[in-house]
């Protein structure tokens, strides 16, 4: 029946919300005849951007036909702190304690990157003691897999798998344990600071560390024995959120999802930094792309990482953890309090008995810092989602002129729609799990 010629019903209208139907009287099935709204109207889903399966708060906006995902967009911000400014209103030192809270789940590489760069502006570069840059590719692999065992333990919780949560964070437990036995905190330390660490590690944290080497190895098979071989996490992984190289090279995408397509690009092998050339360890790779391949690479990255333990732990040697330029080393050869935080009354009375030209030089180095000569240069190191870059700008003074991320989640990111579109909607979370995004990284 047609509208026109039926008083009853009043004719269509488009809008921005789509075709609008007035209905005056008749029957319903009659008004929409020829216009099934069900074929060609899609449905939009905002999943965030408080979701309680995203790593971070981040916003999806998703527009589904049916249970397929047909666009895929990935809305970042709502995590911003502006820490990047805030670093050009502090010394450098003071840096430290802003970049580490970045990406929250491995502070280690943010404080290490930042390091670097400033050591090179500072061409000291060289100088900074063995036994510091020891130090710290030993606690950036305790954090690079304290890191991937947040990765399993939240993923595998998302797809189902309770259990390996709580595995996944008991064992991360045992390395925060160390973290605050070397550093006094269990996140965001700003012990690597520019010039070398904060202090040295105590023999009490080298034997945990040793427990750990061997706990570790048999735990990881417990989880890949509950994993690997479990028909629902096969399916929700194989063949799930596939990118291929190519894709990941056009996006920007590096670490363990660069990997898991094939190409073996690792910034410890391909442009070494902190003397990662000389330790023996492999780079895993997998030739599939998908959720299933970022699993095995992660599996295999954590036992790669405790080789790299054992033989950093092995070389230490007795000797200073900072330059020693004393217009630079401050903090260094700092001491724990009996409350497990600032200085202890020693370390105090140190300073305060020296001389009065020492103090005074003492105070000037914390509350006004060193300069740094006019200048820029870029690090990048291999976090456990990728490349992460620091662009460091110098003007000549005690505060940094500008300074820069390059973050791997923020770039990962930009893989959501290419490994989401055309799948199904339960499967944005398996991928975007997959990328392993950390948004305070990705906003920061």
């Amino acid at each position: 029946m047609s509208t026109s010629t039926n008083p009853s019903y009043a004719t269509s209208r488009e809008t921005t919300e789509g075709r609008v139907f007035t209905v005056t009287g008749g029957d319903w099935d009659t008004v929409v005849n020829g216009h099934d709204p069900i074929n060609d109207e899609r449905i939009v889903v905002n999943m965030g951007p408080q979701h309680p399966s995203t790593h971070g708060v981040l916003r999806l906006i998703l527009e589904l036909e049916g249970e397929t995902v047909r666009e895929a967009r990935a809305v970042v911000g709502y995590l911003h702190t502006g820490i990047e400014k805030n670093l050009e209103y502090r010394t450098w030192v003071q840096g430290s304690t802003f970049v580490t809270r970045m990406d929250y789940l491995s502070p280690l590489f943010n404080e290490t990157a930042y390091a670097l760069a400033v050591e090179k502006l500072l061409g000291i570069s060289d100088e900074v003691p063995d036994r510091a840059t020891t130090i710290r590719v030993l606690m950036m692999e305790l954090n690079r897999i304290s890191s991937h065992l947040v990765w399993v333990a939240t993923t595998a919780m998302e797809l189902g798998a309770i259990n390996i949560m709580l595995y996944g964070f008991r064992e991360r437990e045992y390395i925060l344990e160390i973290f605050e036995l070397i550093t006094g905190l269990r996140m965001n330390m700003a012990y690597i600071r520019p010039g070398g660490v904060a202090q040295d590690v105590p023999d009490e944290a080298i034997v945990k560390i040793r427990e750990f080497i061997k706990l570790l190895p048999k735990r990881l098979d417990e989880y890949e024995a509950m994993l690997s071989e479990q028909p629902i996490w096969l399916e929700r992984t194989q063949n799930v959120a596939v990118l291929d190289v190519t894709g990941c090279v056009a996006l920007g995408v590096t670490g363990p999802v660069l990997r898991s397509a094939g190409l073996a690009w690792d910034l410890r092998k391909t442009m070494p930094y902190c003397g990662y050339e000389t330790y023996e360890f492999d780079v895993p790779t997998t030739e599939s792309g998908d959720v299933w391949g970022r699993y095995l690479v992660r599996m295999a990255e954590m036992r790669e990482s405790l080789k790299i333990i054992e033989q950093a732990v092995d070389r230490l040697r007795p000797g200073p953890v900072m330059v020693s330029d004393k217009k630079i080393a401050w903090p260094a050869q700092l001491a724990i309090g009996l409350d497990g935080m600032g200085n202890s009354l020693e370390h105090v009375a140190k300073i305060m008995g020296q001389s009065m030209e020492s103090l005074i030089h003492h105070f000037k180095l914390v509350t006004e810092g060193f300069r740094v000569p006019a200048g820029q240069a870029y690090v990048a190191i291999e976090s456990p989602r990728g490349e992460l870059g620091v662009h460091a700008v110098s003007d000549g003074g005690t505060r940094p002129y500008r300074v820069h991320y390059r973050e791997p989640s923020f770039v990962n990111l930009q893989a959501l729609p290419a490994i989401s579109e055309g799948g199904l909607i339960a499967d944005v979370i398996a991928g975007g799990a997959s990328l392993d995004p950390v948004m305070g990284g990705c906003d920061r």
